[in-house]
Formats: structure tokens, C-alpha cells, sequence
């Protein structure tokens, strides 16, 4: 682990270097969309969000499946930081949902199919952080919680269908006359989705090393527990 703790450094400066890039693209490359104006720019992130999300759930969603085969401390603090990640990455989203739907719908959230089941999964990976604290050390409730995990994974796929089969208020609906992106914009969103692919990789990687750091600290901490009980024991029967 710190022989790959190494590399860290050089995956941090390239998201930075990625992050500068993106917001360059963002708001100067990018032409500013004729309908929905400087508002429009908060497509670049909020898109990109949501596919962060989508990776901190799917890294939850494996590495419960990895526990519930194979129980370990390990694969236990990976499938955690994914689902911890995947709901700031997804708080970012109905976040920045909103923002973009007020000016141009007048309205901040409707309950359409895609924005209920988004935030269904943002609740759902909620609930399984909450049942993960409250857990603590117990095995039977950390299977319950990778079990929670596995199947909240399953709304991923339905958010994405949702506007194809259901419909929705959501912009990106491909509809019949509909135009594409602006090949400048398509330019930005591209570099925007693998800026955050790699600022996922970045804090999931921090995250996963701070986890298994503090997991070695309690192993220590009872050990160190441990040696005190048998001193004392051994005082007593001295005296």
C-alpha cells in the first residue's frame, strides 16, 4: 500500500492540471447556448457529477459483493468510500439540478421519474452510510449493509432508462427535431466527464488509504488493549 501510496502524488497534480483545463473549456471555449444562455454551463458539471456518482455507487455495489463472498476489513473500507464519495458526487448533482432548472423551467425540482429515483439513490446510499456508522465492528450488520448496497445499486440503470421510457422534464431528452451538442461544446463536456472520472479516482484513492489506516490503528489500539488486560492480570496475581 505505500509502494502505490506513492504514485498519489502524480494522479492529484494530473486531476488538478484536468480541473484548471475544464473550467477553462467551460466558460470561455464553450459558445454559450442560444436558449438557455450562461445558465447552460452548469450542464459541465452537473453531467459529470452524476457519472461520479455512478462510480462511487458501482465501487460500492462490487466490493459489498467482494465482502458478502469473502468478509475482510479491506474490501469492507472500499465498498464504504465508494458509497461515501458516490453520495457527495450525487448531493453535487441534486444540487446543481436545481440551480439550472429554476431559471429556465421556474421550478427547482419536479417529480418526475428521473429526478425521483436520483433521489431515491442519493437516500439509499444515505441509509446504508447511516446502517455502516451504526454498524461499527458488528459482521452481521455489515452484511446487511453490503446487501443494501447491492441492491440500491440496481436504480443506476433505472435513472438511466428513465426518460427514454418514462419521459421527463430533463434537457438531455433526445426527442424527434432535437439537435446535438455544438461540436466546441461536446469538446468541454468530454474533457468535463474525465476530470471527474479522475477527481473520483483522486479522493477514492485518499479515501481507501485513510480507511485501511484507520482500521491498522483500531486492530493496534485493542491490541495495545489487550497486552494492558494481561499486565494488570499479571499484577494482580503477583500481588
Amino acid at each position: 500500500m505505500k509502494d502505490s501510496f506513492k504514485f498519489f502524488p502524480v494522479l492529484a497534480g494530473l486531476t488538478t492540471i484536468m480541473i484548471v483545463v475544464s473550467l477553462y473549456l467551460a466558460f470561455f471555449y464553450a459558445p454559450v447556448e442560444a436558449s438557455m444562455g450562461i445558465v447552460q454551463k452548469i450542464f459541465y458539471f452537473h453531467v459529470p457529477s452524476a457519472i461520479g456518482a455512478y462510480a462511487g455507487f458501482f465501487c460500492a455495489f462490487v466490493f459489498s459483493v467482494a465482502y458478502l463472498l469473502r468478509p475482510g476489513d479491506k474490501v469492507d473500507a472500499m465498498a464504504r468510500s465508494g458509497a461515501e464519495i458516490g453520495v457527495v458526487f450525487c448531493a453535487m448533482v441534486l444540487t446543481s439540478g436545481p440551480l439550472w432548472a429554476r431559471p429556465i423551467w421556474g421550478v427547482y425540482f419536479v417529480f418526475d421519474p428521473q429526478l425521483t429515483a436520483t433521489l431515491l439513490l442519493f437516500l439509499i446510499y444515505s441509509a446504508y452510510l447511516l446502517l455502516r456508522y451504526v454498524a461499527r465492528e458488528s459482521a452481521r450488520m455489515k452484511k446487511i449493509a453490503a446487501v443494501l448496497a447491492i441492491f440500491g445499486f440496481i436504480d443506476v440503470p433505472i435513472i438511466h432508462m428513465a426518460v427514454k421510457k418514462w419521459g421527463g422534464t430533463h434537457p438531455i431528452v433526445e426527442r424527434e427535431g432535437g439537435g446535438g451538442l455544438h461540436p466546441d461544446m461536446r469538446v468541454a463536456f468530454y474533457v468535463s466527464m474525465v476530470t471527474f472520472l479522475l477527481l473520483y479516482a483522486t479522493i477514492y484513492w485518499l479515501r481507501v488509504h485513510t480507511a485501511n489506516r484507520a482500521d491498522e490503528l483500531v486492530e493496534l489500539e485493542l491490541e495495545v488493549d489487550d497486552k494492558l488486560a494481561e499486565v494488570r492480570e499479571l499484577g494482580g496475581a503477583k500481588g
